[in-house]
């Protein structure tokens, strides 16, 4: 008896610490706020921005305009003759918002087979890892406007100007970068203290 109270006492207890490990931040307008509540964010944005060049600010912003922070957000269904749900109009999931097989490229290139898109360690590498192709095509590293066109649009559809019929997208664009601008102003005032908590993750 006092085995099997035990076994379900940390069954809960994970269940738990992974409800909180999922919940978007308490205020996702600063990301020293952001980063102080989320250790494992940060240290997830650190990881992907040594592996892949992209700076956190501008992880983050992909990752703010996305999903809002949260892990299972998935695109409204579609209502057949207006009432009835229907279809999702994408596969995409997550705090990347990744299609199925964009993740699926990604898993296969990397060799992160167990990566999940409601993770938010896996996301943050897939968003640089996206970004990265860019780089080798003259792409600015904190250019978070056409990055983040290219990411909606595909590098080739980035190329070809598709987004230009897109006026919506254009403007999310423009706000993608101000969120980038914004929380870089506001990185450089935490960073230093950030870092020298690094090691204190659990």
């Amino acid at each position: 008896m006092i085995q099997k109270n035990s076994n379900s006492f940390f069954i809960i207890l994970i269940l738990a610490l992974s409800s909180c490990v999922s919940s978007p931040p308490e205020k996702p307008d600063n990301i020293c706020e952001i980063f102080q509540e989320k250790r494992n964010w940060y240290k997830a944005a650190i990881k992907s921005e040594k592996r892949w060049k992209l700076p956190p600010s501008v992880l983050m912003a992909f990752i703010h305009q996305e999903s809002s922070f949260q892990a299972k957000i998935k695109p409204e269904r579609t209502k057949l003759l207006g009432v009835i749900p229907w279809r999702r109009p994408s596969s995409s999931v997550g705090y990347s918002q990744a299609l199925k097989n964009t993740w699926q490229d990604y898993k296969d290139e990397t060799g992160n087979s167990r990566a999940s898109r409601t993770n938010f360690s896996d996301s943050a590498d897939f968003v640089g890892w996206y970004a990265s192709k860019g780089f080798y095509q003259g792409f600015s590293s904190t250019d978070a406007r056409s990055l983040y066109l290219a990411y909606h649009e595909g590098y080739g559809g980035f190329k070809k100007k598709t987004y230009r019929k897109k006026q919506w997208l254009i403007r999310v664009a423009d706000r993608v970068q101000a969120r980038s601008d914004m929380y870089q102003k506001q990185y450089w005032g935490c960073a230093k203290e950030l870092k020298k908590k690094r090691f204190f993750f659990f």
